[in-house]
């Protein structure tokens, strides 16, 4: 014998081996001719005994014979017979062999026939697992591929050929990169390369599977696979299973985005940031290219309108991994309105969905794109990405109203879009519109409060001799909105100014209504020319009276309306340099003197607004000509990384730098103690004092007779002349005439005039009387009554201030133009 010869091992579960398995051989008349060791060891029978003898009486029982001459013709009819018969074994009992019974022709013509058999049980199992590796190689939806050591193809199912479009004998010698695109296939071998050297298995490994023959089209297949080795242990291949999961491993890929995205959108209050998160989380995972127009008024954070789904739309986000598309596309911030046959405007004008399977190509696609930032309302097409073959546009829709809509475009991704796509895309922009629609309402709600504080807050502070101010005023930059902070500069009599910051407890709309309302209480207490601590009583007593006032909400509960509040109320007195000080909850002023040295007065704290039946305390300090003077609210010195008294400490450092304008000063505080998006309300007033010279102001003792009068009209005409405002004199000599008569009058005791050259020229005259001059229109019957209306028709201004003792009646009357 000549050539090679291949050893192969019987399979220790193959019941017909020669190690298992009954070997007997016939003659043509039914005697035993040929008799095994297995076949005496498994029916009792010893050769000697066997041999010669009909196989009807030693191994067939009279009962069986029938059967067994049926299987017997059969045999013969057909060449050869395999199946099941009962056989005698010597102790009498019968054992079922399942039997192979083939012909064997003889040198002399004769035909003998040669039987293996096995027990029925073993040879059952046997055709079972036989049934089971055919049904994988022809019926199994599972994709079996059989590799030899050199990872050649020995055989693979029916699956696999579907798969690749081949006969499965076609398959035989390849290999898996005959099949599949390079990187594709480089990977699938060197993991069953590892499963050769490791005979570790591997099981469901995904991987990307795509073919040669149609490269574009994407595929997934979980991949396992085990070495196959024979009894002996030797190795013949590896045997891998292939399944095609792509459907599920898209649909994973789309649940992983839509988890990922719901984290992702809507994490602000910003209708801006919340369409840019909509883009970004459809890019590149979804689309290639994402766009997402608003309609104009939701863009500007007002209510959309039922009918105005075909109005303009304003480009909101875009988010591309291509580099050139920004360049062909609608910038953000263009406002454009689409015509009503394109995509965009058929999902405008439906509300509904619109897939774009396929596009037009590039050459054939509309013009270049109109209705840039200042074209309001032109009319545009978009030629959308370079290369784009595929379109979707979902509408943005809440509360039955649409917003606007999402595009999205496939450019790299070789597969157009499909309908799964489509519902993927319509589930993002669900979630968005909620998330956009949320961000919409708060940003007109924050408009409306930040609209109705800037009503409410002074535009402009008016300007006044005795300090130089600069302030600020930052909003909360996160979701608690506008809040009640406030500050204010107020003239009063005698020179003097106040100075006010304050603090409604919580944020939005109802707390700066209720600033509002404690804004114009102040200034009207202030009007009343009241000490700091009784502003701050009648304060305290109208902040009761706002929280009994509180109205319940329309389920029962108590309203929204803030009650609570801090404040602060100052007076400088340019004449003394006095500053009283009152604070009512609220963080105490800073007080720079013109050295440079900042400090925090030891000014009682006093209970917040609106505790009642507790009593406030005057403060006062004498200030330095050029002292700064600094109000702030709590948000300015409460951070979240520091506490109250470090953020005092950092203001006064700040504070404390010298050759700085006080407009300088303002910004570097706001840039050192503040993070660009406060998350309070932040409201700082600085105020540089000035001094009046004591040649300004002139105060004279009069005593209570009848002459004081007169002597009152020549001190004031000499002192005008003195200060060169002569054309003053006439009526100011009326007016101080009037008003010490009065005094001399009705109050007795030493009357006290002085006159101060400030932006006006102020008359005061100061009795020991308790008691408010009225204006009323006197009678024509009447001698008298008639001295304050001339009074007023002669000032600017009039009024009373009282003190611990006595009352202030004071004037003020415009300086003539200086040439």
């Amino acid at each position: 014998m000549t050539g090679s010869v291949t050893l192969f091992s019987e399979s220790p579960e193959d019941p017909f081996s020669l190690g298992r398995a009954v070997s007997v051989v016939l003659d043509a008349h039914g005697r035993i001719t040929g008799w095994s060791g297995l076949a005496e060891t498994t029916l009792g029978h010893t050769a000697d005994e066997a041999l010669g003898r009909s196989v009807v009486g030693l191994l067939v029982a009279p009962e069986d014979a029938h059967t067994v001459r049926e299987a017997m013709e059969d045999c013969v009819r057909h060449g050869g017979w395999f199946g099941i018969v009962p056989v005698l074994v010597k102790d009498g009992g019968r054992l079922g062999l399942g039997m192979r019974v083939r012909p064997v022709t003889r040198d002399d013509g004769t035909v003998e026939w040669y039987i293996v058999g096995a027990p029925a049980a073993d040879v059952i199992q046997w055709e079972i697992d036989r049934s089971v590796i055919d049904g994988l190689f022809r019926r199994s939806p599972i994709g079996l591929i059989l590799h030899g050591p050199d990872l050649r193809i020995l055989r693979v199912n029916r699956a696999v050929a579907h798969i690749g479009g081949i006969r499965t004998e076609a398959a035989r010698g390849l290999r898996v990169g005959d099949f599949l695109v390079h990187a594709d296939a480089g990977t699938i071998e060197s993991r069953l390369r590892e499963v050769l050297r490791t005979g570790l298995p591997m099981i469901g490994t995904e991987q990307s599977c795509r073919l040669l023959s149609d490269p574009a089209k994407e595929r997934y297949v979980a991949v396992s696979a085990f070495r196959m080795e024979d009894s002996a242990g030797r190795v013949l291949g590896v045997a891998e299973l292939v399944e095609d999961v792509t459907d599920r491993h898209r649909a994973r890929r789309r649940l992983a985005l839509l988890s990922a995205a719901g984290a992702r959108i809507g994490t602000t209050l910003d209708v801006a940031t919340t369409a840019d998160e909509l883009a970004a989380a459809a890019v590149p995972g979804l689309a290639d290219v994402v766009s997402v127009d608003l309609l104009e008024q939701v863009s500007r954070g007002e209510e959309p309108v039922a009918d105005g789904a075909d109005g303009a739309v304003r480009r909101t986000a875009l988010h591309s991994v291509l580099p050139t598309a920004e360049r062909r596309m609608l910038r953000v911030g263009s406002l454009c309105t689409f015509p009503q046959d394109s995509p965009q405007g058929r999902c405008l004008a439906t509300r509904r969905p619109v897939l774009e399977g396929v596009l037009v190509p590039p050459e054939e696609a509309p013009g270049p794109v109109t209705g840039g930032p200042g074209a309001e309302g032109a009319a545009c097409g978009e030629p959308g990405a370079a290369g784009a073959h595929s379109l979707m546009v979902v509408p943005l829709t809440a509360r039955g109203l649409v917003l606007g809509f999402m595009s999205l475009w496939r450019s790299r991704a070789p597969e157009p879009f499909e309908d799964d796509d489509l519902t993927l895309a319509g589930e993002l922009a669900a979630r968005a519109a909620v998330s956009i629609d949320n961000a919409r309402r708060f940003t007109q709600q924050r408009r409306t409060a930040l609209a109705l504080q800037r009503r409410l807050m002074p535009r402009e502070l008016p300007a006044h001799p005795a300090v130089v101010v600069a302030h600020r005023y930052l909003p909360a930059g996160g979701a608690s909105g506008v809040g009640g902070d406030w500050f204010d500069v107020i003239p009063l009599s005698g020179a003097r100014v106040a100075l006010v910051v304050g603090d409604v407890v919580g944020h939005g709309i109802n707390a700066a209504a209720t600033m509002g309302r404690l804004r114009t209480a102040v200034h009207t207490l202030a009007d009343l020319d009241l000490e700091p601590d009784e502003v701050l009583s009648h304060l305290d007593d109208l902040v009761t009276r706002l929280a009994g006032e509180q109205e319940p909400d329309d389920e029962g509960g108590p309203g929204e309306q803030v009650v609570g509040a801090t404040c602060l109320y100052a007076v400088y007195d340019p004449v003394s340099r006095q500053c009283c000080m009152a604070r009512a909850g609220h963080p105490p002023p800073v007080l720079v003197t013109p050295d440079g040295r900042a400090e925090v007065p030891d000014l009682p704290a006093g209970p917040p607004l609106g505790l009642g039946g507790l009593p406030f305390e005057t403060g006062e300090a004498t200030l330095p000509e050029g002292s700064v003077v600094a109000l702030y609210t709590n948000g300015l010195i409460d951070g979240e990384h520091h506490d109250v008294d470090d953020g005092v400490a950092r203001l006064c450092e700040t504070l404390s730098v010298r050759g700085r304008s006080l407009e300088e000063t303002a910004q570097r505080v706001v840039e050192t103690l503040l993070p660009a998006r406060p998350s309070d309300d932040v409201a700082l007033l600085l105020a540089r004092t000035n001094t009046l010279a004591p040649g300004l102001v002139a105060t004279w003792e009069l005593t209570a007779e009848a002459t004081a009068p007169a002597r009152a009209r020549r001190l004031t005409a000499d002192q005008l002349t003195v200060w060169g405002l002569e054309e003053l004199v006439f009526t100011t000599e009326l007016i101080v005439s009037e008003l010490v008569t009065n005094a001399y009058r009705y109050a007795g005791g030493p009357v006290t005039l002085r006159l101060i050259h400030h932006h006006r020229l102020i008359c005061e005259v100061t009795d020991p009387s308790s008691t408010s001059p009225h204006l009323r229109r006197a009678r024509t019957t009447d001698e008298g009554g008639r001295g304050l209306l001339l009074v007023a028709q002669l000032t600017e201004r009039w009024g009373t201030r009282h003190a611990r003792e006595g009352k202030t009646v004071w004037t003020e009357q415009r300086l003539p133009p200086t040439v």
